[in-house]
């Protein structure tokens, strides 16, 4: 009986970590530029992003458990974060018109000024990261595997 590994697996396992890595690197850099300049942390974006994109129609406005989804947080660490973003003025909350136990998030103004004078930086910095990213032969394919998901200019 052979404990050598599989090498599809071994190559599953190798892609997994370059893509982790990518992924690491691309988090980090982009925390430092937020956190440096606009005092907003890559969650705390991600989370006045995806709120800045409801709408008044039909499934236009998200409930926490949503939220959390689409920020790949718990529900109970989204809710801490809209919280923290709530003392700050940045977002606000309500019961739903049609459903008493709903609750919404949304963006206020302050917090869509801060969205519009961060989103250069977030760009920036992601643009920066993959860069830098792709100089190393490990990262270099899936740097080119995300930037071919990007729609032609």
């Amino acid at each position: 009986m052979s404990c050598a590994p599989d090498p599809a697996l071994l190559g599953l396992a190798q892609g997994w970590c370059a893509l982790s890595a990518l992924h690491g690197r691309i988090e980090v850099h982009i925390e430092r530029a937020l956190q440096s300049r606009h005092d907003l942390s890559v969650r705390e974006f991600s989370v006045l992003d995806v709120l800045s994109r409801q709408h008044s129609g039909e499934g236009g406005h998200l409930r926490m458990n949503q939220v959390a989804d689409s920020v790949l947080l718990s529900q109970s660490a989204t809710t801490r974060l809209v919280n923290r973003l709530e003392d700050r003025g940045l977002l606000t909350r309500y019961l739903c018109l049609t459903d008493r136990r709903g609750i919404y998030t949304d963006v206020t103004e302050a917090g869509l000024a801060l969205l519009e004078q961060a989103r250069p930086t977030n760009d920036a910095a992601l643009r920066e990261a993959l860069q830098e990213a792709s100089k190393r032969p490990e990262l270099a394919p899936l740097v080119a595997a995300v930037e071919s998901l990007a729609p032609a200019a």
